[in-house]
Parts: structure tokens; sequence; C-alpha cells
């Protein structure tokens, strides 16, 4: 059997699998998040009187819907109640699975850049899985102390920013960029699945059961839930931005990439307060505060910009490349992991023409998108891209 094959549908299996429990949990969150800021006060006076605290009328599918929400519960509490917390935990299991396989199985290949930080995979592994476990002791730790204390959010709020920029910096500074990027982001993912199992989830079940036996509900539960709710809908677009990074070689290939993470991810945390206050605005008749949309929108510019490689010299891009000087830099820098021996993506690279029938990849990874050689193992340089890139170029022209 072929291993590498047989590795590949599974990561494929799991990374579909993931984005389907990821869409379904996002979903969710958002929708519940819209849902909670365009509440109004009910007109009906009689609803008032039922303890309905806000109600929504939408229209969806041509049928109209009326949306209604009991701050502490309605007279009689239903049996059957819907519960949303398996979006979560399974979006958690299918995106632990894939970078088991991916990264923790492979850590030497993924996660382990040697000009980084030189140390063993089993050292690598434990640091990785200790990130997971750490940052939600220590958020978990942060909530619990400055949680409930007066402007508790906003303290709550800086902290784990801070935090967040640390978690970055020294992930930057000991994991390959890609693995560092992803690592961040699936750091912020394990904390909102605690979230939900842990707090959100538990929460409610204790109102429920206190409601079923007739007992006074302690309204601890619901702060709390609904705190590490809005936690966990301002780190979805970050963590969105680190699921897709890895494709992106210009990222997290420089030398701060770090920064270029932290910016990144807070660009996608004011875009999305700008959505979260939006639904606030329309239930008030209230201006929306796009100003955090546009901060976010600055912040992407400024990356941009920061990231533009630099234009090289009219002379260096009129010089004709031979496709021995190509092949030169294919063996040295590609056919190590694209041989007969070793059939990475299904891509061989040992031969003239090889090289020529999969020239558009070779082009697409490591010039365009600079996501090969892996980790940059071989240590291709950017002359060397930029051979391949005139080289490329020269050969599509008509």
């Amino acid at each position: 059997m072929d291993y590498s094959h047989l590795l590949d549908w599974l990561n494929l299996l799991l990374r579909w699998a993931h984005v389907i429990t990821g869409v379904a949990w996002i979903g969710a969150s958002f929708y519940f998040v819209a849902l909670d800021n365009s509440l109004t006060p009910p007109a009906d006076a009689k609803e008032r009187e039922k303890g309905i605290g806000g109600e929504l009328w939408a229209v969806h599918g041509g049928g109209f819907y009326h949306q209604q929400k009991y701050p502490v519960s309605p007279a009689v509490l239903p049996e059957r109640l819907h519960w949303s917390m398996w979006e979560s935990y399974s979006t958690w299991l299918t995106g632990f699975a894939l970078f088991t396989v991916l990264y923790l199985f492979n850590a030497s290949t993924f996660l382990i850049d040697k000009s980084v930080h030189d140390w063993s995979p089993a050292a690598a592994v434990s640091a990785a899985l200790g990130f997971f476990v750490g940052f939600w002791l220590i958020y978990d730790g942060i909530c619990r102390v400055f949680g409930q204390r007066k402007n508790g959010d906003a303290i709550v709020g800086m902290l784990v920013f801070v935090f967040v920029v640390f978690a970055s910096w020294l992930s930057c500074q000991l994991f390959a960029g890609r693995a560092a990027f992803l690592l961040v982001g699936a750091m912020l993912a394990t904390t909102m699945s605690g979230n939900v199992f842990f707090w959100i989830i538990p929460g409610q079940r204790k109102v429920v059961a206190a409601l079923r036996a007739g007992q006074p509900v302690d309204p601890v539960h619901g702060k709390r839930g609904k705190q590490r709710s809005v936690h966990n809908t301002y780190f979805t677009l970050p963590v969105l931005f680190t699921m897709i990074s890895n494709h992106y070689g210009f990222l997290y290939a420089g030398q701060n990439n770090w920064v270029v993470l932290v910016v990144m991810m807070l660009a996608g945390a004011l875009i999305r307060q700008s959505f979260v206050q939006r639904h606030k605005a329309h239930a008030t008749g209230q201006p929306v505060p796009w100003w955090y949309a546009m901060v976010g929108v600055v912040l992407l510019a400024g990356v941009f910009s920061a990231t533009m490689p630099s234009v090289q010299a009219p002379s260096a891009e009129a010089t004709p490349v031979s496709f021995a000087e190509v092949q030169k830099v294919v063996g040295e820098r590609c056919v190590m992991c694209h041989s007969e021996q070793v059939v990475n993506k299904a891509i061989q690279l040992h031969t003239p023409e090889l090289i020529e029938r999969n020239a558009q990849a070779v082009y697409q990874q490591a010039v365009v998108l600079k996501l090969m050689p892996l980790n940059n193992a071989t240590q291709m340089t950017d002359a060397e891209r930029a051979l391949i890139k005139r080289w490329y170029e020269a050969r599509t022209k008509p």
C-alpha cells in the first residue's frame, strides 16, 4: 500500500469534515449573536406579561418567523430543548485529529524549522500540546479572577489580548512559521471549545435543572456563559485567518512573522466588532459604527504594504534563463521530496520531462505561494525563486 496516498486521503477527509463542522459551529454562533443583538422589547403587552424580554420578526425562505427570548424562563419549561454544543465538539475533534495526522505525526517536517529553533520532534510535539493546555489554563484563570470585577470585561479583554500577543511571539520563536500560525489559531479554537464544554453548557444544564426542580436560579451561570460566548465570537475571525494562512508563505515566512500574525488577527476581531455592533444599531435605530471595520481594513492594508516584495532590477528580469539552471535548482531543492523513490503530492521532478510537465505546480508552490520547499528545509534562496519565475514566465509567453 502507498502510505503517502493513504495519508493524503486521510488528510483530505479530515479537512473536509473539519470544514463542514466548523461551518455549522460558526454559523450557529454568528446566528445567535446576531439574534441576541437584534431583539427589541415585544410590542404586545401580553407578550411582556409572559416574561418575554425581546423578540424578532424575520422573513426567510418564503415564510415568516417570530423569535422570542425569555431572560429567565417561560412559565412552563418545555421538555424538548435544542442544545448548541455538538457543532463545537465535532469541530474541535476533527481539527485536533487533522492537526495530529498532519503536524504531530510529521513533527520533523511540519513543526520544526531548524533555522528557527533546533529541537527534537518529541520536544516540539510536547510544546505544541502545551500551548493548548497552557493557554486555556491562563485564559480561564484571567476570566475567573477578573471577570466579575468592576470593568471586568475590559480588564479581561486587555489581559487576554496581551497574552495572545505573547503566545503569538513565542510560537513564532519555536516553530516553523506555517505551524506557528496554525498553532496559535488551534490554541484559540481549543479555548473556544473549552468555553462551551466547561462553562457554557454546564451552566445552562444547571439553570435548566434548577428551573425543573422549582429552585432559584443562580444568575452567575448566565453571566459567565454570556461572557465566554462573547469571547468566542471575537476569536472566530482570527482563528479562520490562521486556518487559511498556511496557504500563503509570504505571510509566515518573514522575519517578524509574529507581528503579521497579531495584526491580521486584530484586524479580524475589529471587523467582527463592527458586525456585532451593526445588529444592535439596526435594532435601536442608531448609526452603525463601521469605524471598527475601517481600522481593521487599514491594518490589512498595512500588512499588504509591509509584505510587498521588492521589485527586481530590469536587467535581472531580462536575463534569459536556461533549462539547465532551473534543473540544477530543482535538483538541489526539490527532488529530495519529489523523486522516483519519494512521491509527495503525486509530483515527481527527477527528470527534465517531469520538470516540464509539472512546471506550473513548481511555479505556483515555490514562487507565487512560497510554500515549497516545506519550511524551506532545503534553503531555496530568493534568487533561485526569481530564476524559476523568469524561466516559467518566459516559457508561457505567446
